[in-house]
C-alpha cells in the first residue's frame, strides 16, 4: 500500500495542467491485472432442515491468497485477477459504463477461535471452538467472485503539452451479482463444490489512469466492495454471509478511440 501512494504520488510531480488538446475523447477500453483483499469480519449463518440444526459461526476472520506471487508458475487466471470492458460516450465523455469482475479468493483464516451459537442436530449451542480444516472450513477459494455493472466519472488531472502522457481521476459505482464457488466442510461433513449464483454485491472504486499515446493505459486502483451472499450450498442445506472488502489493483490496458465520422466537403449534400 505505501509503494502504491509513493508511485502514485511521483507520477503526479512529472504532470502540468497545460495542455493544448482537448482531453475528454470517448474510447472503447478493455484492462486485466491483479489484486490484493483484506475482509472485514463476518458471520456464516448455517441452515441444514434434514439434521435438524441451524447455527452461526459469528465474528469469524477471513484472508485472501494472492497467487500472482508465482505468477510465471501457473495459469494467469490462478492468481487474484481482475477485468474491466468499458466506454466513454461520445457526447458526454467524462462519463461513461464498465462490466468489471473482480476474482477474488476468501478463505476462513484457520487457527481462529470461534463462536458458535444456535441449534446443531436438536441440541443447543454457545461455545469457542478452534477452527480446524479437517472439521470445519469455509472457503470462496476458486472465487468470491464480484461482477459489478458501473457507472463511470473521469476527470483530468495533466498531462505533457503534446498530449502523449495524460493523467486522470476515475470514479466507479455499480452494483452486480456474486458468483462464488463454494468449498466447505462442517463438522466433517463435505459439500459439493461448484460455481452458483450467490447473491448481491455494490462496489465504490477510484483509481489514477495513465494514459500513453492512443492505445495503452496503466490503472492502480482501490475499491470498497460490499458482498451480500445466500443460498450457499453446504452438506444438506444452505449457508449466507455477508462481508466488506478493501481491494488494491493493478491493471494494463488497451484503448480504441471512436471512428470520426467524417465531414462532408462543402457544395456536397
Amino acid at each position: 500500500m505505501k509503494y502504491l501512494l509513493v508511485f502514485s504520488l511521483s507520477v503526479l510531480s512529472f504532470f502540468t495542467n497545460a495542455q493544448t488538446f482537448n482531453p475528454y475523447k470517448s474510447r472503447i477500453y478493455f484492462s486485466w491485472g491483479y489484486n490484493k483483499e483484506w475482509y472485514s469480519s463476518s458471520t456464516i449463518k448455517v441452515s441444514q432442515p434434514s439434521q435438524n440444526s441451524n447455527y452461526q459461526f459469528n465474528n469469524i476472520s477471513g484472508e485472501d491468497k494472492i497467487g500472482w506471487d508465482k505468477l510465471f508458475q501457473h495459469e494467469l487466471t490462478i492468481p487474484q485477477y481482475n477485468y474491466r470492458f468499458g466506454f466513454f460516450l461520445k457526447k458526454h465523455p467524462s462519463w461513461g459504463f464498465e462490466f468489471n469482475f473482480d476474482h477474488t479468493k476468501y478463505q476462513m483464516t484457520p487457527g481462529q477461535y470461534a463462536h458458535v451459537s444456535g441449534t446443531i442436530n436438536g441440541r443447543n449451542v454457545d461455545t469457542n471452538l478452534v477452527i480446524v480444516d479437517s472439521v470445519n472450513f469455509w472457503k470462496l477459494n476458486n472465487g468470491a467472485n464480484f461482477f459489478l455493472f458501473n457507472v463511470t466519472k473521469r476527470f483530468y488531472i495533466g498531462g505533457t503539452k503534446n498530449g502523449l502522457f495524460r493523467l486522470y481521476n476515475i470514479y466507479k459505482l455499480g452494483i452486480g451479482p456474486v458468483i462464488p464457488h463454494t468449498e466447505n466442510t462442517l463438522w466433517g461433513h463435505e459439500n459439493t463444490p461448484g460455481f452458483q449464483f450467490g447473491g448481491l454485491n455494490a462496489g465504490f472504486e477510484a483509481n489514477y489512469r495513465l494514459e500513453v499515446g492512443n492505445y495503452v493505459f496503466i490503472d492502480l486502483a482501490q475499491k470498497v466492495d460490499y458482498a451480500n451472499y445466500w443460498g450457499l450450498r453446504v452438506y444438506e442445506g444452505t449457508a449466507k454471509q455477508s462481508f466488506f472488502t478493501y481491494e488494491v489493483m493493478a491493471t494494463l490496458g488497451l484503448m480504441l478511440p471512436y471512428k470520426e465520422q467524417k465531414k462532408p466537403e462543402e457544395g456536397v449534400k
